[in-house]
């Protein structure tokens, strides 16, 4: 197969080195350095799998047939597959997600290859890919939703949980493409998982081929469980800060329930990143004319942890205020959502940083990864010595071991010290 991936973030990439394994694939990418990155082995993300197998192609030691182009003939031309993975981010204005990367990056597919399929693995509303079908008079375009997590996107590929594809039921065509793409990612998959024992019996990775629309409501649903689950956790912790209980033993009891489990359930700041902020908000403009509960507090339970985890900060500072410190300075440990993650993207600790300067507080960023003097009016500094001495109250999303030794002015709702 030859194939084309138009972006290169978490999704696209990973997609492109997973499938360059069997496949001639052409990376797309707006931006020359990243290309220069890809074609000199080199990853212009962090992604621990990414970085590993490009170090390996490096070397010899591993095949990729991967090339990274900014030119959009060189990529699209002669492709059976072109897969759309370019970002797009939910519009509070609109009240709908900005698919404007995704019509923009098939228009371009199109003017070079009018018979590839396109595969759109960019998060989408229900029911976009039947619409653009039809505006289009496109009947060569299907839906695969992502279930990758930020910085371990790779390995999510390599080791995923279920493979899902969307096409029209009453296409015969499209259904047969869809298989063969679900069969392509299968295929640049771990071999292991192949042979793993699923627990409803089966055997090997799940495959599951159905209406386009069906499969972008998987998509948003299964992102909103996981915001849900992250909400539940984080009020369970709020319920435990305020009447004096221990969140973690209390968690612990919860999670001995095997129907429940030991998972995601870790308090934090609240649910961020790529995928949760904008998928649960786009499900709930969905549920337009559609009577919900659920998943309006969901969204709301969000705004509310952030409020509270703000007064906590605050509460800090007016205590030293009320000890002689004339004005304390706060900082904000990392602006990423994830350990092992570049991405600042809808972090939760903007919005407390956000809230914490609205009472005049001045917040101070130690952001290693962030090449730029200030972050939305903050001093960000590279400097982990003089943060760690300047900043009277430290707020850590996640806990990390540079912050042991100033233990004492740390804020996190990190209890078990892992994402």
């Amino acid at each position: 197969m030859k194939i084309a991936v138009a972006g290169t973030g978490y999704v696209g990439l990973s997609l492109a080195v997973l499938l360059s394994q069997h496949s001639e694939v052409h990376a797309l990418d707006i931006i020359p350095e990243k290309v220069e990155k890809i074609n000199s082995f080199r990853s212009p993300i962090q992604d621990d799998e990414i970085e590993r197998f490009l170090a390996e192609a490096k070397a010899g030691a591993r095949k990729l047939d991967l090339h990274a182009t900014v030119n959009v003939a060189e990529a699209y031309t002669g492709v059976d597959y072109a897969i759309v993975a370019t970002p797009t981010n939910y519009d509070s204005d609109r009240n709908f997600f900005d698919t404007s990367s995704v019509e923009a990056a098939i228009t371009a597919i199109r003017s070079v290859n009018p018979t590839a399929w396109i595969v759109i693995k960019s998060t989408i509303p229900v029911g976009y890919t039947a619409s653009l079908r039809e505006k289009l008079d496109d009947k060569r375009i299907i839906f695969s939703p992502e279930f990758l997590r930020e910085s371990k996107a790779l390995y999510d590929n390599l080791h995923p949980s279920r493979i899902v594809v969307g096409a029209p039921k009453d296409d015969e065509e499209a259904m047969k493409a869809a298989e063969t793409f679900a069969g392509l990612l299968a295929q640049g998959a771990d071999p292991v998982e192949l042979t793993r024992t699923n627990a409803d019996g089966t055997t090997g990775i799940p495959q599951l081929v159905l209406g386009t629309t069906e499969a972008e409501a998987v998509k948003l649903f299964a992102n909103t469980y996981l915001a849900l689950r992250v909400a539940y956790f984080n009020e369970l912790d709020t319920y435990c800060e305020v009447r004096g209980l221990s969140s973690a033993d209390v968690i612990e009891g919860v999670c001995l329930e095997p129907r429940i489990g030991g998972f995601y359930n870790n308090p934090s700041f609240g649910y961020g990143g790529y995928c949760l902020p904008k998928d649960t908000k786009q499900l709930l403009a969905n549920y337009k004319d559609v009577p919900q509960n659920l998943i309006e507090a969901i969204v709301d339970a969000n705004r509310t942890r952030k409020d509270w985890v703000a007064e906590q900060v605050i509460d800090r500072v007016m205590q030293l205020v009320y000890e002689g410190k004339p004005k304390p300075v706060v900082g904000a440990y990392r602006l990423t959502m994830k350990s092992g993650s570049d991405n600042f993207r809808a972090s939760s600790i903007q919005g407390i940083m956000k809230r914490v300067k609205a009472k005049g507080v001045p917040v101070v960023v130690y952001e290693p990864t962030l090449d730029a003097p200030e972050f939305y009016g903050s001093e960000v500094t590279h400097d982990l010595a003089r943060f760690k001495a300047e900043c009277d109250v430290i707020m850590a999303n996640r806990w990390s071991d540079d912050l042991a030794d100033v233990a004492g002015k740390v804020y996190t709702c990190d209890l078990f010290k892992r994402d």
